[in-house]
């Protein structure tokens, strides 16, 4: 569900005393903790992507206005969450591949780049197969028409940009699909989004205040 707004500061407050608890408890976690920890904040990603997937939905019953202010204010969730995760993988070096692969999943969906819930998640647990059978989906689906084709090519594309940067080997034939269809927020964040392990905060200003656009 779409959270109200006004529990920005609140919220803000939250993540900072959680990521401060969590650096503060790495020396003693065991990897019991560790995949309690990585859980937990695998639940958080995921209720974020799908209120931004829930907004989109329910972009035709909302005002303009409202919509624009809800989905920035969404955005700048995703964007503290980030910041949670940076301060939680620097308490803790065996939280580095799983935490980096969320916060590139997070700088997707903060740009646009992805808008799937399903392959958010898939890019962030790292489950190239699991990408793979949702390619496989897409191709069937299109095929016999239970999906269109603006909305399969769309799909089609976030799962092999998915797979790229995951450094799965692309087909040809996928590898020119992906480039003919791209946005250019995709190809932004194929090309440049593994480039640093920190986002840029103007590219994320930039990113919740073009949200509506």
């Amino acid at each position: 569900c779409i959270q109200p707004i006004g529990q920005q500061a609140q919220r803000h407050i939250l993540l900072n005393q959680s990521a401060e608890a969590a650096a503060a408890m790495s020396s003693s976690r065991g990897k019991s903790e560790n995949a309690a920890l990585i859980q937990n904040a695998m639940d958080q990603m995921d209720r974020l992507v799908n209120q931004l997937s829930d907004l989109e939905e329910s972009r035709a019953e909302l005002d303009p206005e409202e919509f624009e202010e809800l989905s920035r204010e969404t955005r700048e969730q995703l964007v503290e969450f980030e910041a949670f995760l940076a301060k939680m993988k620097s308490g803790d070096v065996s939280l580095v591949d799983q935490v980096s692969a969320m916060q590139l999943a997070i700088r997707a969906a903060i740009s646009d780049a992805f808008r799937t819930p399903e392959v958010i998640r898939f890019f962030a647990q790292k489950q190239p197969g699991a990408l793979r059978t949702r390619l496989a989906e897409l191709d069937r689906d299109m095929k016999v028409g239970r999906l269109g084709q603006a909305d399969g090519t769309r799909a089609k594309v976030e799962v092999l940009a998915a797979l790229q940067k995951l450094g799965e080997s692309l087909h040809p034939s996928e590898e020119a699909f992906l480039s003919e269809h791209a946005s250019a927020q995709m190809k932004e964040f194929v090309s440049v989004a593994g480039a640093s392990s920190a986002v840029s905060e103007d590219r994320v200003s930039q990113a919740v205040r073009g949200s509506g656009n």
